[in-house]
């Protein structure tokens, strides 16, 4: 079965063809900057290099127009027709309490993403503006939402609650719901496979760092806590993203630098972060290049991101009743060798022995076990694979 995973932004959309038997992404590729001038696909066939196209789009319509006409070109595409395309698996980032899994799209499902919208303004108006634009397309297309918040949802109330009246939960949704959880879904997966016990038995935690980064603890193959809460910003210090703190500091800082609203939410979601503390960026590799030219600051965010991603783990494996194995995945913790080396040295309590010499040599990209051999807590990194665990759910759904 072939399937089109679509990730579409307010500006941008993210595509793979995958084919679900075989495991082969026939294609993928990104549109930049739908409705703004300078509009480009890029096209990437397997096998094939790659190809970019310089066309206006005007939105999301035109885009995924563009998409399906490279993907049935007849020199560069990898299918015959639209036909060859069973199925379309849309990433979806919120789905509140109502969706604890993936689901068909329907209009009525359409209606209940409306209605969660003022939970992820940025991103589910957008994720819906990709779903449209393939409906107008392929219509007679069975199409999935994969909920970025699903896999959150067996967490028990006494961890997605919050200390407030709780009339703020029962009548204005807020409560943690959790982000990256296709991800986390995805690595804890694979991670089960590695640990030769029973499922229900198993105690993971799955520390997905990146430019976002989150980390949650998984009992039995189901999460009962994560980091990120109501929105991407809580949970550790991330790229742009404050992470925990003092709610009051909202207020003060409101008061002190003279921001509204729109002001103090981009001061926490756009300046804050390792960018917020190092002054120098938000890429951990341009931290780690300053911090060793003697960049102090540079030196303090990383210090400070891996202290916190620490702390985390400490707190789940106490949730947990202990810990069998820790998952780094994404970007930084696919990657980032010294991220992992400061993030693990500590650890040794909790049972975890890693060969840091082979943590400083191993591959990237691919699945490894940085434990020893006797450690009692085993330490993998995996390539997360969002795009995979949505075609797969897509499959399943559209199959009955």
């Amino acid at each position: 079965m072939k399937v089109l995973v679509i990730n579409a932004g307010s500006s941008s959309l993210k595509y793979q063809l995958i084919d679900v038997d075989s495991g082969e992404v026939i294609a993928k590729g990104l549109c930049e900057r739908i409705g703004i001038d300078g509009s480009m696909l890029t096209y990437k066939p397997e096998g094939k290099g790659k190809f970019e196209f310089k066309k206006d789009m005007k939105d999301h319509t035109d885009a995924i127009r563009m998409v399906l006409d490279a993907l049935v070109d007849p020199e560069i595409g990898v299918v015959k027709s639209m036909d060859e395309i069973d199925a379309v698996g849309h990433r979806l980032v919120h789905g509140g309490e109502k969706f604890n899994k993936s689901v068909i799209i329907t209009d009525e499902l359409i209606k209940e993403m409306e209605v969660l919208t003022p939970l992820a303004p940025l991103h589910n108006p957008a994720n819906l503006m990709g779903v449209r634009a393939c409906q107008a397309i392929m219509p007679n297309t069975p199409m999935v939402g994969v909920f970025d918040t699903a896999f959150h949802q067996t967490m028990p109330p006494r961890a997605f609650l919050y200390g407030l009246p709780y009339e703020a939960y029962k009548e204005h949704m807020v409560r943690r719901y959790g982000f990256h959880g296709t991800s986390h879904m995805y690595v804890s997966q694979r991670a089960l496979t590695k640990l030769d016990m029973p499922k229900e038995d198993t105690r993971i935690i799955t520390c997905h760092l990146g430019n976002g980064s989150s980390i949650s603890a998984i009992k039995g193959g189901k999460c009962i806590d994560t980091s990120m809460g109501l929105t991407p910003l809580e949970g550790v210090p991330m790229g742009t993203r404050c992470g925990d703190m003092d709610p009051a500091i909202v207020t003060y800082l409101m008061e002190r630098l003279n921001l509204d609203k729109k002001g103090i939410d981009n001061y926490l979601n756009k300046k804050s972060g390792v960018l917020g503390i190092s002054g120098v960026s938000s890429d951990f590799r341009d931290l780690e290049e300053a911090a060793n030219n003697g960049n102090e600051r540079a030196q303090l965010a990383l210090d400070t991101f891996c202290y916190k991603v620490k702390k985390y783990i400490g707190a789940y494996a106490a949730a947990l009743g202990g810990v069998d194995a820790i998952v780094f995945t994404a970007g930084v913790g696919e990657n980032d060798r010294g991220v992992r080396e400061k993030v693990l040295t500590g650890l040794e309590y909790l049972g975890v022995d890693v060969d840091f010499e082979y943590n400083r040599t191993c591959p990237r990209g691919e699945e490894v076990e940085l434990s020893k051999a006797n450690s009692r807590v085993k330490v993998f990194v995996i390539p997360t694979d969002e795009e995979m665990m949505i075609a797969r759910d897509t499959a399943a759904l559209t199959a009955k």
